[in-house]
């Protein structure tokens, strides 16, 4: 019964997302464009961050003399 509990919850989560972002409104292959242009820019900032955020952290403790 723990899956189906599971499965509904998931199911009311997506539902929720579909009417704050009033995608319910489009048609499926509307919301698949929109839903992978979101995953697709959700992860070149999750992959930027990663690559240039320990740069950026190197550099502004070499500012403020913590690392020499």
């Amino acid at each position: 019964m723990a899956i189906g509990d599971a499965w509904k919850q998931i199911s009311w989560f997506y539902y929720q997302y579909l009417l704050v972002t009033a995608l319910y409104m489009l048609e499926p292959w509307e919301r698949t464009v929109f839903n992978s242009l979101l995953i697709s820019v959700a992860a070149m900032a999750v992959y930027t961050g990663y690559v240039f955020m320990p740069q950026h952290i190197m550099a502004i403790l070499h500012y403020f003399e913590v690392v020499q």
